[in-house]
């Protein structure tokens, strides 16, 4: 029987060139996934032998994108929702294929607020208006996080006086807030975040597929649930289904040695951490941000783990040394609590675009860890900090198609020891 692969969703802003958000939209999805593990094979050649790699994760060619960060413009009777064109004025795109469908049935209503409540889109050429941009995640369960990017805090009241009524219209909201960024950069948020709702993050609850199935093969009864909370300045993977993927695969690769202590550095809301936890595992994960580190602590809370064994500290991975005596003499670890001067038994590193540099990858290299498992969103970066682990070897890697058609590709690696 013959398996029709995936066609790519139609796109009219895309074949008009409107958007060129996706530029690859008109490829066939294993083609686009072939091209990027060619691409990405090539790029780490020097550390990573092509019979390494495995079966890479695909993705759904369409309704993948958890979240929608809309940049607001237009008029207040006529907002768009949507992107900017190359003269800074609003393209809507209110049904966007990407999005799941909790956000395309959330995008009109929120467009309707904005009419309602007369807030005027923020104009970039003429640098006046007060609504930036709407950005909304949402959960597998459908539940929505909706958070308004203002210029300040004239319309704050406003907006939490139209919080019963939004919630009538939107009974799936789950978490609404006003960030503030007034300055007229390409920056999409600012440092102040004031929650309108009582909760203040979402619980994004992961299904983890069996070892060998893919991202796209539903629930399971033998999937292991992983409930994470997510603040609302915290970093979350955009396409769900790929991001269990990534968790079931360095769940499935940790657990052959069965690791007596893992620590996760650039642990965020606490993925890895929390996948790769087990009774009787000891589990560090280490974050900069405190909001995160806090989500993190909660979820491992509600998964009934003991917080002695499975803890979540906040300071700076980059300068965590895995050989630190227990005094907290160096690294960020110092100053929230002695991690002790045994090196773990696992290393999980899963650091922004720049990786985790030369200096942490010397730390590394000097710690004696045997094992480690990263996780790259940028294979450059990845390249370069491989060099740098010049003492461990790659044993297996596998591409994660975190966003079709583009040229974006999300890496697992696991190195041993040599």
């Amino acid at each position: 029987m013959s398996v029709t692969a995936p066609r790519a969703p139609s796109c009219l802003l895309h074949d008009a060139g409107t958007c060129r958000s996706c530029p690859h939209l008109s490829l066939p999805l294993p083609d686009q996934l072939a091209v990027k593990q060619s691409h990405v094979t090539s790029l780490l050649a020097e550390r990573i032998p092509a019979g390494l790699w495995e079966e890479p994760a695909a993705s759904a060619p369409e309704r993948f994108r958890n979240k929608a960060k809309m940049a607001v413009a237009g008029t207040t009777a006529r907002p768009t929702l949507g992107i900017l064109d190359g003269a800074g004025h609003g393209v809507d795109l209110p049904t966007c294929p990407l999005h799941v469908p909790a956000i395309e049935a959330a995008l009109p209503v929120l467009a309707d607020l904005v009419t309602d409540l007369g807030l005027l889109p923020y104009d970039v050429p003429g640098r006046r208006g007060e609504l930036k941009h709407v950005l909304v995640t949402a959960s597998p369960d459908d539940d929505l996080m909706v958070r308004f990017v203002l210029r300040s805090r004239r319309h704050l009241g406003r907006l939490r006086a139209a919080l019963p009524d939004l919630q009538r219209s939107l009974p799936q909201l789950a978490v609404a807030g006003v960030n503030i960024q007034g300055v007229h950069q390409a920056v999409i948020e600012g440092p102040e975040e004031i929650v309108l709702t009582e909760e203040d993050r979402l619980l994004m609850r992961l299904s983890l597929p069996s070892p060998g199935t893919g991202p796209s093969a539903g629930r399971r009864a033998d999937d292991v649930e992983l409930p994470l909370y997510l603040p609302t300045r915290s970093f979350f993977q955009t396409n769900t289904a790929v991001a269990e993927a990534l968790y079931a695969t360095a769940r499935a690769w940790g657990e052959e040695s069965d690791p007596a202590l893992v620590w996760d550095l650039f642990c965020g809301v606490g993925g890895f951490a929390l996948a790769l936890a087990a009774p009787g595992r000891r589990v560090l994960g280490v974050e900069v941000s405190a909001p995160a580190i806090d989500g993190a602590r909660d979820a491992a809370a509600l998964m009934g783990l003991e917080p002695a064994l499975v803890r979540f500290e906040a300071g700076d991975a980059r300068l965590l040394d895995p050989a630190a005596p227990a005094d907290g003499a160096t690294g960020a670890i110092g100053a929230t609590g002695a991690v002790g001067a045994e090196a773990p038994d696992l290393l999980v590193v899963n650091p922004p675009r720049r990786g985790i540099g030369e200096r942490l990858a010397t730390r590394i290299e000097a710690s004696g860890v045997e094992r480690v498992l990263y996780s790259s969103c940028n294979p450059r970066t990845l390249a370069a900090d491989l060099t740098h682990l010049s003492s461990m070897r790659v044993v297996r890697a596998r591409l994660f198609d975190m966003f079709p058609h583009t040229d974006h590709a999300e890496v697992l690696v696991e190195l041993v020891r040599a």
